[in-house]
């Protein structure tokens, strides 16, 4: 659904037109997984694929929202609480409150949204959602708020009213990519570089593959890791594990009796590093094909190290590394969602082919396969 047609839903449901219209994109992430809650590094991008939200202030504290693929709720922002609220609606009603609890002079709001951000497949549609509706308050309460400003009141909103113990990667990458460019974020402190990234040009592509397998990252094994991480930190005697340096992770791993904990910290420490290397190949000019093999280390590691693949994600990739791919790796939170396929342009069709046909001789539901361009962060359309 575009940005007009949101419009007229809108007009037709609240019997006005909104004061404006905004988007939020979808995110991948090429490299840097679980580490944004360990104060490191990702490099995630934006995708086509956005939340949409025509939006317009009320004069009381009646927040209405309605979507166009889901249903309406309607509630009074002075009654939001943490916890009260289990839908869909959680996410932007998090946004205000956050917004509110942070003292921001946020009243009521009438809200019709609709999203092609692919829900459960870890391209962080709820980010999406999140960052659509602070952006659009942002603008019309005149909150002066910068982008980073908004991605960290999302995160709160996700953590705290929806109860997701999520880190910043999500809605930073949603309210603050660049089109053409990957996000290299530095988690710790927001610092942010663009860095160009057109595969195109060197006869490459990036294929997105949702498994269709669904995940929820506030159930418990998300947040079982994130307290291994804190509690591998703990044990090292740092803030957090972006602060072990690679060079000295043998060490460190030899002071974690924990099996568990001791396989978590490896993952942080060497993804951190992963991000260092691909960030250097990106900004040195090597050939872009020298990537691929970063994913796969990436993958074995979030497979292996941190167990949050699945059956499906490890089908994605070992079949499109049989078709010739040269790399691939799970994406997002785990426990299902997408993985990420590098390829020669030439071999989009036979890799994509492989997979689908793969999938079919395990008695899997079909995967949908597209193309990851990297494209606008979130913005105001009318």
């Amino acid at each position: 659904m575009g940005a007009q047609q949101v419009r007229d839903g809108f007009e037709e449901l609240y019997g006005a037109a909104p004061e404006g219209v905004w988007a939020a994109p979808g995110r991948v992430n090429l490299i840097g997984e679980h580490t944004d809650y360990n104060d490191g590094f990702v490099m995630p991008f934006a995708l086509p694929h956005t939340a949409i939200a025509a939006v317009s202030r009320r004069e009381d504290d009646v927040l209405r929202l309605h979507s166009a693929d889901i249903d309406a709720g309607v509630v009074e922002v002075t009654a939001l609480e943490p916890g009260s609220d289990t839908d869909w609606t959680a996410y932007p009603a998090g946004v205000v409150w956050a917004l509110r609890e942070a003292g921001h002079p946020v009243r009521g709001a009438d809200i019709h949204l609709s999203s092609t951000v692919p829900s459960g497949a870890g391209l962080s549609s709820s980010a999406a959602l999140e960052v659509v509706v602070a952006l659009a308050l942002n603008d019309l309460y005149e909150l002066g708020l910068q982008r980073w400003q908004l991605a960290r009141l999302c995160q709160r909103a996700e953590n705290v009213y929806v109860g997701a113990p999520t880190g910043i990667m999500d809605q930073t990458a949603s309210a603050c990519c660049e089109e053409g460019h990957a996000l290299f974020l530095d988690t710790r402190d927001l610092s942010q570089k663009q860095i160009p990234f057109d595969l195109t040009s060197e006869g490459l592509r990036l294929l997105v593959v949702d498994t269709q397998v669904k995940h929820a990252h506030s159930e418990g094994e998300y947040g079982k890791r994130r307290a291994g991480c804190e509690e591998g930190a703990a044990i090292l005697g740092v803030t957090a594990l972006r602060d072990v340096p690679y060079a000295d992770l043998p060490e460190a791993l030899s002071r974690i009796d924990d099996e568990e904990i001791r396989r978590l910290v490896k993952h942080v420490v060497t993804e951190d590093e992963r991000v260092e290397r691909v960030v250097t190949l990106m900004t040195t000019g090597a050939d872009a094909r020298e990537i691929g093999p970063v994913l796969v280390e990436g993958h074995a590691s979030l497979r292996d190290d941190f167990r949050i693949s699945c059956p499906e994600l490890d089908l994605v990739v070992d079949s499109s590394l049989s078709a010739g791919a040269l790399g691939a790796r799970m994406t997002g939170g785990g426990f299902g969602g997408s993985a990420i396929v590098l390829a020669e342009e030439s071999d989009v069709a036979s890799i994509t082919k492989t997979i689908e046909e793969a999938f079919a001789t395990a008695g899997f539901t079909a995967p949908r396969v597209f193309e990851a361009v990297p494209a606008p962060g979130a913005r105001r359309l009318a």
